[in-house]
């Protein structure tokens, strides 16, 4: 529900088309492969993630299982993230982790120089998209 929540408000924020949505074979974004066919499965309908999809015209893509090239990305940025909090300072409670984190991923998006957007940010990236 949270992933077709958040895909369904980020159609609604960014006004440009997407046409493709590739993620991994979570829970969040698909049935276990067991149960992706049966009766069970045309009774419910598509999971919830590909109603959104569908209902916006998105075709949905997974990744394969242990896929490398997908998975190492999604990796990358959480041990980026890890890096930079957890493994660098000690936290008292969730919610001054929670503050840090945010703090750090606010600060990337803003201030990160990235490669593959010709070494802008993020941010005007998106704003001139």
């Amino acid at each position: 529900m949270v992933a077709a929540a958040l895909l369904r408000d980020a159609v609604a924020a960014f006004h440009y088309s997407t046409h493709t949505v590739l993620t991994d074979n979570g829970m969040a974004f698909a049935d276990l492969p067991k149960n992706r066919t049966g009766p069970s499965r045309q009774l419910l309908g598509p999971h919830i993630f590909d109603r959104v999809c569908i209902e916006h015209g998105i075709a949905h893509r997974l990744t394969k299982a242990y896929h490398l090239g997908a998975n190492g990305q999604a990796e990358r940025v959480n041990r980026t993230i890890m890096d930079a909090t957890v493994k660098a300072f000690h936290y008292e409670d969730l919610a001054s982790l929670t503050a840090h984190v945010l703090a750090f991923v606010t600060a990337y998006n803003f201030a990160k120089h990235l490669k593959g957007l010709r070494w802008t940010t993020l941010f005007p990236t998106i704003c001139h998209a």
